[in-house]
């Protein structure tokens, strides 16, 4: 599980997390709802060790995230995280670059990277399009092959940050497809989105964050059906109507 203590994140004078506790257990999917700046993408980053915390422990399967002596190379292959943008590397195929951490990371022999890829790129509906580079695929496409070469490193729990916001509408749907698909796999996933209904719908809970703290954390349909703080009320008439 992770469990995240009292931890706390600033960027200069500017406290973003102000003493975050939470714990994500095994075969959960968490989503974490807001405004932009709230904190959200954030404590993504500090779960995988992309950001310094000034205060409290992050815990991933007993191992502390932040301890001087953690190998985050090591430990950040439990935790595949899914940006915004694409990231894919624009001189490969799709195939390549799905098989490349595999290769490097773990050191896997070319031809069992290739079947790996293979096999999650046919998980994310991309089996047609393994020789296509970046390019030639949609928006859609390629966070999906994001998300095929996150898996590919076969990670304990998979981190999403706003993977659909960056996409045209009618893209939207194939991705979210994927996460409920993982869903069903039985994948623990912290998934922080602006799409209330994929929450409301696939999230086991939600957390609400404004302006650095959580105001509300229950049952996903509770929260965003029948929130009760004022301020996740405010939140939520804003964004549904």
């Amino acid at each position: 599980m992770i469990e995240i203590e009292n931890v706390r994140k600033s960027f200069g004078t500017l406290e973003v997390l102000k003493s975050i506790n939470l714990s994500i257990e095994k075969g959960e999917v968490l989503c974490l709802i807001g405004g932009s700046g709230s904190g959200k993408s954030t404590l993504l980053q500090c779960i995988n060790g992309l950001q310094s915390i000034q205060g409290g422990n992050i815990i991933v399967d007993g191992t502390n995230v932040h301890a001087r002596d953690t190998n985050l190379n090591t430990l950040r292959q439990k935790l595949g995280i899914v940006f915004q943008q694409y990231n894919a590397f624009p001189h490969l195929t799709a195939l390549e670059n799905v098989a490349l951490a595999p290769r490097v990371v773990k050191k896997q022999s070319r031809r069992d990277a290739l079947d790996l890829a293979r096999e999650h790129l046919e998980y994310v509906g991309l089996g047609s399009k393994a020789d296509m580079k970046p390019s030639g695929l949609s928006g859609g496409q390629q966070q999906r092959l994001a998300i095929a070469r996150a898996l590919a490193m076969k990670p304990a729990y998979m981190l999403f940050d706003e993977v659909t916001s960056a996409l045209d509408p009618e893209l939207v749907g194939e991705v979210l497809d994927t996460l409920r698909k993982l869903k069903e796999s039985g994948m623990t996933m912290i998934v922080v989105t602006h799409d209330v209904a994929f929450a409301r719908e696939s999230g086991d809970r939600v957390a609400f964050f404004d302006q650095g703290v959580i105001c509300e954390l229950g049952p996903a349909r509770q929260v965003i059906n029948d929130p009760k703080e004022e301020r996740t009320r405010q939140f939520l008439q804003r964004v549904l109507h």
